[in-house]
């Protein structure tokens, strides 16, 4: 998380009671398990006896948590002189300073179905949902989160007492912006992307004025920000040794983490595989991917095929699904669709005493980078690596190797070199 921003739009005559008072009661309309919001308030509890100490007036000032903050040695932005506890101490008070900025709590782990909205913004919102999937405006997973974008804003303009899309203002729209401005760009990025499709729909619907849409502000992303995150192939090796495949549950993980490791596959196209999908007398695996809709065929190596009939004979239960990977417990049934397997690849890692970089990712996904920057290293066609992974365009490729700028340099060839056979 970013550091406490400093800012003079907290108004003056905010007492610091009310503000956690009213920070409390947003944790609560939000859905926060009341474990959570204690933990929130004996953080901020301790901050009310040091302000009664340090301050005067009594009022909230960015000035005055620095000090608290100060008074717990966290003077550094540097997670990594940080312990665990000025961390969390850290995020709550970064918490309670943007609800004081901004009048609104946004979830970091946001979850859209416990935001209660009022029926006329809940009613547009649906209808937006409805067009997206019976228009083919965009794949299920990307109507997804835009809905809990689309959500976020919506439930901003209710605590901001705006009742009904047709009041939306341009400066509401700017003010919400400036209240994400902890988020990194590129997901700040698709944030007001998601505003601008549920805007240009109300236009369309003549809900709103068109000019909205031009009003969103544009976030600016640039090429080489995000550096994707990759794992050591030796620690690759050493996660997939560690899976217990005695056990229905190890089977199922050691298969899912193959083809996520081997493969490069995304967990939405691991979560969607059907029997289907393999062709197990070509050794081919045809998917169409969740995230273009383009077809893709990847290679049912020998290694992948036999982790998959283990699994498929001795790990799976018994069910009419036609997704190979089920829960390992009761029901047995297809994973969610907002399942990212996160739990599985952190659970063998941390029995594997794998560390990685403070700041890099470490879900399924960075072994899909991995894949990519082991196949540069290999000297394998930027082409080819952009036709294995799915990619619809080479620059995509190259964003997601960037980690390998060496290779990545010594293997750029023109199209004509390619055999695509």
């Amino acid at each position: 998380m970013n550091e406490i921003i400093v800012s003079d739009l907290i108004p003056s005559d905010k007492l610091n009671s009310i503000v956690v008072s009213n920070a409390i009661n947003s944790l609560e309309s939000l859905g926060y398990k009341q474990g959570t919001i204690k933990n929130y308030q004996s953080t901020w509890n301790n901050f009310l006896q040091f302000a009664k100490e340090n301050s005067e007036d009594g009022l909230f000032s960015t000035t005055l948590t620095y000090q608290f903050l100060e008074s717990y040695g966290i003077a550094s932005n540097s997670d990594a002189r940080l312990t665990f506890q000025q961390r969390h101490i850290r995020n709550v008070m970064q918490v309670l300073t943007e609800f004081a900025l901004h009048g609104c709590i946004q979830r970091r782990t946001y979850i859209s179905e416990k935001i209660q909205l009022p029926d006329s913004l809940q009613k547009t919102l649906s209808l937006y949902e409805q067009f997206c999937n019976e228009q083919q405006w965009s794949p299920l997973g990307t109507i997804r989160k835009r809905k809990r974008d689309i959500t976020k804003f919506l439930h901003y303009l209710d605590v901001h007492n705006i009742k009904a899309v047709k009041d939306i203002q341009a400066s509401s729209i700017t003010l919400f912006v400036a209240s994400c401005t902890h988020l990194k760009s590129a997901t700040l990025a698709h944030l007001v992307c998601s505003i601008r499709s549920y805007l240009r729909y109300l236009c369309m619907k003549g809900i709103t004025n068109c000019n909205l849409v031009e009003q969103v502000p544009k976030i600016r992303v640039l090429a080489d920000e995000r550096i994707p995150s990759c794992w050591k192939q030796e620690d690759v090796e050493v996660l997939l040794t560690t899976v217990d495949r005695s056990s229905p549950c190890g089977k199922r993980d050691y298969a899912i983490l193959l083809l996520a490791a081997r493969l490069g596959m995304r967990v939405s196209d691991i979560r969607n595989l059907s029997f289907e999908n393999l062709l197990w007398e070509k050794a081919r695996i045809e998917i169409k991917q969740a995230k273009s809709g383009e077809p893709l065929t990847l290679p049912l190596t020998k290694e992948i095929g036999q982790a998959l009939i283990d699994y498929l004979r001795y790990g799976r239960p018994d069910s009419q699904y036609r997704e190979i990977f089920l829960r390992a417990n009761a029901p047995f049934k297809a994973f969610g669709h907002d399942n990212n397997l996160y739990y599985i690849i952190t659970k063998y890692r941390r029995r594997a005493g794998i560390t990685l970089p403070l700041q890099s990712r470490k879900g399924m996904h960075s072994l899909r980078h991995t894949v990519a920057s082991q196949l540069l290293e290999d000297g394998v066609a930027l082409e080819t690596i952009s036709s294995i992974l799915g990619h619809l365009s080479v620059e995509t490729t190259r964003i997601y190797t960037k980690v390998n700028i060496t290779a990545l340099r010594s293997v750029a060839i023109g199209p004509e070199e390619v055999d695509y056979e």
